[in-house]
């Protein structure tokens, strides 16, 4: 039999706990299996792929392209969840996949062999249940063009394969965008949904629209998401069980301000809400949350509230084994909110035993308001500023000034509404740039005068800073605001972003990193500042693997686009930046250099914008 060697991406799959199963129901466990076996043959024959083997509970498949196998791989798992989840635990059929790139060595009946076969088989033992497991070679082809977080999982030593494998695993439930993107990218709207405040500001102008998005984790910067030496927590969104929709602000709120004060502690290593609100509405099980995110504690949670009365659970579960280390439910009045937090809080950290000072916790539990109304406007408003829509940040206006006017010692309400003001000038709203800019700084003093423990006052007034060119002062400000909530991701990224406009990338991308374990599931505008950092130190190629990443996040966006022309450009690969300006030109049909540069004129170095300028317009830009 004639034997000749391809490259290949191969897919090896296997049920979880096969036997286990067939013992307890053999028949049930085989219609299972040969619907498992449907489903698999569907998918990878739409995907160009072909099923090779289905011997036992096992499955062997061959793509031609690792993107295909892996976009495939998803798909099955999604499936195959959804038809678990109607199932009791102890019946759900559950597979892990492991998926190669490699050489094989393929005979004339179709069967392949080698170790590009046996790596495939040796990830899916790699893999979790329900999980998909892929090698550095797969890795390397699929790296921002698919939708999807990865989260490297070290050089692995397997079985009968000489020399360790680059190891990557598909993280469960992150998936960027709230739906694929197919055919031609639609001109973003003006909107950015279920990302944390301060993320839309400091992206400068950059409005791009993400719904609901988790990110990749840059594996440049740090790829292995390292457990902490300290305790760690991820506070998984509260679920609202008022049956209304339109309660989900209080449930938002309340887990948000815990992890506000949690993230004051320097003792606590506490994941970003932009990581954490990716479960939101979605059963997880915490152990894959703590594999996922890197950390040892996870909090969740209900609220219910009625008329007057209010109920909250907690349960604060370690993720090492899935034991619960605290478990309550309080009824209390409305008015008792505020004490119920604090109650919650000092609790969590009673729990992991971290000792604090008089000082640190009068500093972490110290409230902006007494006022129950006041915080429920506060809540409103936070709601409609995490959509930049011109009515949303209208509404967000007219909820924060009631919240100040029912409490004008109200701190956290003032840097909010100074966010508004900032935001309508930074996304082109601002019918007057200049005054509403004045107007942001003078709220962000108040907050600070009423409240100088605040990091979101602080990074609102270096934001600022930096938008009228004081680069100093939004340095002092930026790393203010990271003393004060040493792990606030998006004060970090904050402070990366002033960095970079400072001429100090090296120093940036310290923060970003910092910013990246604190965030597992960054931001889409991550990777474009790393992007812009490289580029500064003269890694063309890495800074154009980081925008090509910030690409793939927001398919449609115009900002990461634009400066991909530039990088182009700037690395002597004209060829590239003339069909990425052609691109620019298709998403934005109107599209102008000079526009486009006048809201980036930020830079300590007054050279750096006539250089954008001159590198757009030599790959044609107008």
């Amino acid at each position: 039999m004639t034997t000749h060697r391809k490259l290949a991406a191969i897919l090896s799959a296997d049920a979880a706990g096969y036997s286990r199963l067939m013992a307890d129901d053999e028949a049930e466990t085989l219609r299972a299996l040969n619907d498992s076996r449907a489903l698999f043959r569907k998918r990878i024959e739409a995907h160009g792929g072909r099923l090779i083997d289905t011997a036992g509970d096992s499955i062997l498949a061959e793509f031609p392209s690792a993107v295909e196998a892996v976009d495939c791989a998803v798909e099955i798992q999604h499936e195959l969840a959804k038809r678990n989840a109607q199932l009791a635990e102890h019946r759900r059929m559950q597979f892990r996949i492991g998926i190669n790139l490699g050489d094989v060595i393929a005979q004339e009946d179709g069967t392949i062999y080698g170790d590009g076969v046996n790596v495939a088989a040796r990830l899916q033992t790699l893999s979790e249940r329900g999980g998909v497991c892929i090698s550095g070679t797969a890795f390397d082809q699929v790296e921002g063009k698919l939708p999807l977080a990865f989260k490297f999982i070290g050089e692995q030593q397997v079985k009968n394969i000489a020399k360790p494998v680059r190891a990557y695993r598909v993280l469960n439930g992150v998936v960027i965008g709230s739906a694929r993107q197919t055919g031609t990218s639609k001109r973003p709207r003006l909107a950015i949904g279920a990302t944390a405040v301060i993320t839309l500001l400091v992206a400068l102008a950059i409005v791009w629209k993400f719904q609901g998005s988790a990110t990749q984790r840059d594996s440049s910067a740090d790829p292995a998401i390292a457990m902490p030496t300290g305790p760690s927590i991820a506070v998984l969104p509260f679920t609202n069980m008022s049956g209304d929709p339109k309660e989900d602000y209080l449930s938002d709120g309340l887990t948000e301000d815990i992890i506000t004060i949690l993230s004051k502690l320097p003792q606590i290593v506490v994941i970003a809400r932009t990581s954490t609100f990716v479960y939101k509405g979605k059963a997880v099980d915490v152990r894959n949350v703590g594999r996922d995110l890197g950390v040892r504690y996870v909090l969740e949670g209900s609220v219910r509230r009625s008329d007057n009365q209010i109920r909250i659970t907690a349960q604060l579960i370690d993720t090492t084994n899935g034991n619960h280390l605290w478990a309550e439910r309080y009824d209390r009045p409305l008015k008792d909110l505020f004490a119920l937090q604090d109650e919650i809080t000092q609790k969590i950290v009673t729990e992991l035993d971290v000792k604090l000072s008089v000082g640190e916790q009068a500093r972490a539990w110290r409230r902006t308001t007494h006022n129950l109304e006041a915080y429920d406007y506060h809540l409103r408003g936070y709601k409609h500023l995490q959509s930049l829509t011109k009515e949303d940040l209208a509404l967000a206006k007219q909820y924060f000034e009631k919240a100040i006017s029912l409490d004008p010692a109200f701190a956290s309400a003032y840097a909010k509404l100074g966010f508004v003001y900032l935001m309508n000038v930074v996304v082109g709203f601002s019918g007057s740039p200049s005054s509403d800019l004045d107007r942001a700084f003078e709220l962000a003093n108040r907050a600070i005068t009423l409240d100088d423990s605040q990091g979101l006052a602080h990074i609102l007034l270096g934001r600022v800073y930096l938008q009228k060119r004081q680069h100093d002062q939004a340095l002092a400000f930026g790393k203010k605001a990271v003393e004060l909530e040493p792990s606030g991701a998006v004060t970090h990224a904050v402070y990366a972003h002033i960095l970079e406009a400072s001429g100090q990338p090296n120093e940036a991308l310290t923060q970003l990193q910092r910013a990246m374990r604190l965030g597992p599931a960054p931001e889409p505008w991550w990777p474009w500042l790393q992007s812009l950092c490289l580029k500064q130190l003269g890694r063309y190629d890495e800074a154009i693997a980081a925008m090509k990443r910030s690409i793939a996040l927001s398919p449609g966006a115009l900002y990461p686009h634009v400066f991909l022309v530039d990088i182009y450009v700037v690395a002597g690969r004209q060829d590239e930046a003339l069909a990425e300006s052609r691109e620019v030109s298709r998403l934005y049909p109107t599209f102008s250099v000079d526009a486009f540069l006048a809201g980036f004129d930020i830079y300590r170095d007054p050279k750096m914008i006539p250089a954008y300028a001159a590198n757009l317009h030599k790959a044609g830009l107008k």
